[in-house]
């Protein structure tokens, strides 16, 4: 197995597993259809995934509402967002060459439209168009054609609407996508396993992001598993469970241990390795997927979140610095107890992944990740821009440019390769997400990466570089790049790019 530093986890955002997530209350949906209120999910009950919608003979439809919901969160009535009366949303399982059709209806009060991250698949039309504006009251029949290659994995969808993104996210909208293996390996168990956060104020509503915050990227006080607070899972000693986790958190950065038992990482984001990495944490940066194996051990593990040190903010350190006892949280207990179960088949080999470092280069080019003091954040894509900066505040720019849907940033040859050299000039980690096609990591800080590995989104440390290479084919049409760190997308650290 390659040796991946801690710091190279770190950085590129993969191999390790470990958590880290901050706060911890339970997050229950109850929709309300009577006047009967389900009692929160309490501490330490079993973990309850969202349902799942299946293809069925190579389709998926999918109806799917975004909209306000009466949910209960540790005993308290609060008013969040959902999709489906859930938090999170269903769980969309699909296969490499299926048509996936989601009808999106908005309830929300303001604009929104659906973004399924790390997909790839067309862009245009009714595609994973991020151009698309769908008001209050009004929907959108979405088509996605997945190529027959499409590679396996944990992918997931969430609003996309320019100056609303931080927000939406932030209040619940968000569910996981799985593309099922060709060829299954071998498990006792599959489960899903999204991680996000949220603050409440007294009154039991989200209170609107502070300027600091939405400098910083805002980290909710707490931290959620399936709006769970520390649920609980069983197994036996031998059995080997598979753990699908999504990092739906608008900026919190997840680095997760679980001590105690066996991991093997398969992959992050869209990205397999040829043979699982033996791991004792793995870092996620906001948007980023782990696709982990765990194999059990004896005893009670815990599942917790450590601090990752992101950066500094206006003279403050965002992510509480280095790691101690005192700043894990407990996620989510793993009791493993009774007999021992027989061996479980080998994890088999998979294809050796496409190596663009060989690759001929067609264009190389730079984004440049700034922060600094400037002026209101650019126009929107229709007017309202929801949680721009603003005021004289810092500005969150690529390339010195604030977002702008009518202006093309960057104009790429389709069925070519480009060769990226990703700068963070900020004191703050930036993770860029390039929608459609995945990049694959060449280079950190000057220092070649030595394992192929792909992603779709990849962490830049603060005051940093990374170099990745890009395969712009399958798809032509117009997408965008941005920071996930949602406060800072909404804020103007966005580009528009077009294959063509």
């Amino acid at each position: 197995m390659p040796d991946l530093s801690r710091r190279s986890a770190l950085i590129l955002g993969g191999a390790g597993i470990a958590a880290t997530a901050v706060g911890g209350t339970g997050f229950f949906v109850n929709q309300r259809n009577s006047s009967t209120t389900s009692p929160a999910i309490p501490s330490g009950s079993d973990l309850v995934e969202p349902p799942e919608l299946r293809s069925v003979s190579g389709t998926l439809t999918v109806d799917l509402e975004s909209s306000p919901q009466q949910v209960t969160i540790a005993g308290r009535d609060v008013r969040a967002l959902s999709y489906n009366g859930g938090v999170p949303g269903p769980t969309l399982r699909v296969r490499a060459g299926d048509t996936l059709s989601v009808s999106l209806h908005n309830g929300l009060a303001d604009p929104s439209n659906l973004h399924v991250h790390g997909l790839h698949v067309s862009p245009e039309n009714n595609g994973d168009n991020m151009f698309v504006t769908v008001a209050a009251g009004d929907s959108f029949d979405y088509q996605y054609e997945l190529p027959a290659n499409h590679p396996p994995g944990v992918y997931w969808y969430h609003p996309h609407h320019h100056g609303f993104v931080a927000d939406q996210v932030f209040g619940g909208l968000y569910g996981a996508i799985i593309v099922e293996d060709p060829d299954p390996i071998p498990a006792s168990r599959e489960r899903v396993l999204v991680i996000s956060d949220i603050t409440l104020d007294s009154a039991g509503t989200i209170p609107a992001a502070t300027a600091m915050e939405k400098m910083s990227g805002r980290e909710g006080d707490l931290v959620l598993v399936n709006g769970q607070l520390t649920p609980s899972m069983t197994a036996r000693p031998g059995e080997r469970e598979r753990w699908r986790i999504v990092n739906a958190c608008v900026s919190r950065y997840l680095r997760l241990r679980l001590d105690g038992q066996q991991l093997s990482l398969l992959g992050i984001d869209s990205g397999r390795f040829e043979a699982a990495h033996d791991v004792d944490e793995v870092v996620l940066a906001p948007g980023n997927r782990a696709d982990l194996l765990v194999t059990g051990t004896a005893g009670t593990s815990v599942l917790r979140a450590h601090t990752y040190d992101r950066g500094m903010s206006g003279g403050m350190m965002i992510g509480g610095g280095s790691s101690t006892a005192a700043d894990d949280v407990a996620l989510a207990s793993f009791i493993v107890t009774g007999d021992d179960v027989a061996t479980v088949a080998a994890i088999p080999g998979q294809p050796i992944p496409r190596d663009l470092r060989t690759a001929t280069v067609t264009a190389r080019r730079e984004l440049i990740f700034a922060m600094g003091m400037g002026g209101d954040t650019g126009s929107g894509m229709g007017g309202n821009m929801g949680g721009g900066m603003g005021g004289g505040m810092m500005s969150a720019t690529i390339n010195g440019q604030v977002f702008d849907a009518t202006r093309i940033d960057t104009t790429v040859q389709f069925d070519s390769v480009e060769d990226w050299m990703l700068t963070n000039t900020s004191p703050l980690d930036h993770p860029m997400h390039l929608h459609v096609w995945p990049m694959q990591i060449i280079e950190q800080s000057g220092q070649p990466v030595k394992t192929i590995m792909w992603q779709d989104v990849v962490n830049i440390p603060a005051r940093s570089t990374v170099r990745v290479r890009v395969a712009f084919d399958d798809f032509s049409g117009r997408t965008v790049y941005h920071c996930h760190i949602l406060d800072h997308e909404d804020s103007g650290m966005m580009g528009v790019i077009t294959a063509n």
